[in-house]
């Protein structure tokens, strides 16, 4: 198995400022290690549409990451921009991924239906936005992670096809 490098990017104004503890990156990183995945890059980003699309960009075309996960920024406060910023780059879009979480969630909270997460590809690069609650972060993650390095696999050319899987 191909270890992945995954980059953490947790958008919110408040934990760039230094005025709230950032615990659901963290906690993605502790659940990529258990995963088998090399954390290369973990960061805040304050919420700024323009500055996080062109830093994830960097980040894709400069190949530092085979997966970004970001946490926050996916709601329906006036500065949660996280999937528009990542549309923004897009050069394909991989529905699935939040579909499969939106309708993990739904089973533990009706909540989960204002998530507005996207998954996007750019270049070798796979984007996913997390939400920013670290409970909301962890039960998504929970949802995809088992399917993620199949798909990592297939888009980074280091297997070939589906056939013969379970």
């Amino acid at each position: 198995m191909r270890s992945f490098r995954a980059a953490i990017i947790t958008v919110s104004d408040a934990g760039f400022a230094g005025e709230r503890a950032d615990e659901s990156g963290p906690l993605i990183r502790d659940m990529l290690i258990q995963g088998g995945y090399e954390v290369v890059l973990r960061r805040i980003l304050p919420d700024e549409r323009k500055d996080l699309a062109q830093y994830l960009s960097a980040l894709c075309d400069q190949r530092q990451a085979d997966l970004i996960l970001t946490t926050g920024g996916t709601g329906f406060s006036p500065r949660d921009y996280t999937p528009e910023a990542t549309m923004d780059i897009a050069e394909r879009v991989v529905p699935g991924i939040p579909e499969a979480m939106r309708a993990y969630s739904l089973q533990k909270t009706n909540r989960a239906m204002l998530s507005r997460s996207v998954a996007v590809i750019r270049k070798q690069t796979l984007i996913i936005n997390l939400p920013g609650s670290p409970r909301a972060a962890k039960e998504n993650l929970e949802c995809i992670l088992p399917a993620l390095e199949h798909g990592l696999a297939i888009m980074t050319g280091t297997a070939k096809n589906c056939a013969g899987l379970p």
